[in-house]
């Protein structure tokens, strides 16, 4: 989600720092890495939280319950669904910070 959520909102820094530690510390298929940047994956749960994740924030937390119940469908739960808020909350305050401050990259860096 930090991938989705830092490609969404323009932030190269958090797109550089969180496709590194995918890749170098947590391991993650470097296809799913790219796919994460547009909300997507192979696993058919893992894509419902991201497209649910880019959704609210698309839309400022208003979700019909249509895409609500898709997530379900896919497996998405009710506890899952409060920390995809909760993560993307997180992110998206990162991203505006490291933008707003124009942070130097540090990273190896990942173009948006």
């Amino acid at each position: 989600m930090a991938i989705a959520t830092a490609e969404l909102n323009g932030c190269e820094y958090c797109l550089s720092a969180h496709t590194y530690i995918g890749d170098h510390i947590a391991k993650v298929d470097v296809a799913e890495l790219d796919a994460a940047r547009r909300a997507e994956s192979t696993d058919p749960h893992i894509a419902a939280l991201l497209k649910l994740s880019n959704e609210i924030a698309n839309n400022a937390g208003a979700v019909d319950e249509a895409s609500l119940q898709n997530a379900r469908n896919a497996g998405v739960t009710d506890q899952e669904i409060g920390e995809v808020v909760a993560n993307l909350a997180l992110n998206v305050l990162t991203n505006y910070f490291n933008t707003l401050a124009n942070v130097q990259n540090d990273w190896p860096v990942v173009k948006l």
